[in-house]
């Protein structure tokens, strides 16, 4: 079973009049918004990692590992 945390937002009155009037479910809206925006720093994080990758990936000839794979295919 899944742990769960309270957290607390703090918003003016005004918002707060009007997430009362248009009845919106702030627990729901915080929570997608909440794992939207870890989602998109976890892909942040993932692009730096990958970014050394990159430098060495564009060296590789693609038509080298073409042949590379037939020749292990032919083999086997």
């Amino acid at each position: 079973m899944a742990k769960y945390e309270t957290i607390s937002v703090k918003v003016s009155a005004d918002l707060k009049e009007k997430i009362t009037h248009y009845g919106v479910k702030t627990g729901e809206v915080v929570r997608k918004a909440l794992q939207s925006e870890v989602r998109r720093r976890q892909l942040e994080e993932i692009e730096k990692q990958l970014e050394p990758l990159r430098t060495v990936l564009s060296k590789i000839n693609s038509e080298d590992v073409v042949a590379s794979i037939r020749e292990d295919r032919d083999q086997g």
